[in-house]
């Protein structure tokens, strides 16, 4: 692996900051508007780093390049508040680190990880539709396209992460994807059989 997965500290808070202040990173979280520092240290970081109670798995992991220790950005694997056995996959990276396949590989670690040693039977992630990249990520991952739905300020309100409903930024929805411990199984199998 080109990357190590490790745990927040609160010597991330820089590395946060910077991230959720680029622009063409936040386009389709929030249509590109800064995250104050405040935010960053009081709320998100805290969040990150508290994330450890349901398994070692679950929680919000720093992408750290394994030759330059850099900071690369964050992958998330939570348990679904909605669906029983069902983990959420979420992922932000630095303009830097794009489309070099980073986000694939640190999330394919989680997903095996998750698959071979917790009761997850699927694992699901979502993104606006006009996401190309973010949705090219989900596919080179296994997942399949599941549904669309729009977001609501109740569904932001009730989650964990900080940023405009769609109907603030843009027009049109969000997309899920889905990737079940069958299929991501069956793929393995045959990657690995002579």
């Amino acid at each position: 692996m080109r990357i190590v997965l490790r745990r927040f500290s609160v010597a991330d808070a820089e590395h946060l900051f910077a991230l959720d202040n680029d622009p063409e990173v936040m386009r389709y979280i929030n249509g590109g508007t800064a995250v104050s520092w405040q935010v960053i240290q009081d709320d998100i970081l805290p969040q990150f780093c508290r994330y450890d109670d349901h398994t070692p798995l679950f929680g919000f992991w720093a992408i750290i390049a394994k030759n330059t220790g850099g900071f690369l950005g964050w992958l998330s694997y939570r348990p679904s508040a909605e669906t029983p056995h069902e983990a959420v996959l979420g992922y932000r990276l630095r303009r830097e680190a794009w489309g070099q396949g980073i986000a694939t590989e640190a999330a394919r670690a989680l997903i095996a990880q998750g698959f071979l040693h917790t009761d997850i039977t699927a694992v699901v992630a979502t993104t606006y539709e006009k996401n190309a990249a973010s949705r090219r990520v989900m596919e080179k991952l296994g997942m399949s396209w599941v549904g669309s739905f729009r977001v609501t300020a109740e569904d932001i309100l009730s989650a964990d992460t900080y940023h405009a409903t769609s109907a603030d930024v843009w027009e049109g929805e969000d997309v899920i994807y889905k990737l079940t411990k069958e299929t991501w199984a069956t793929a393995n199998n045959s990657q690995s059989a002579p």
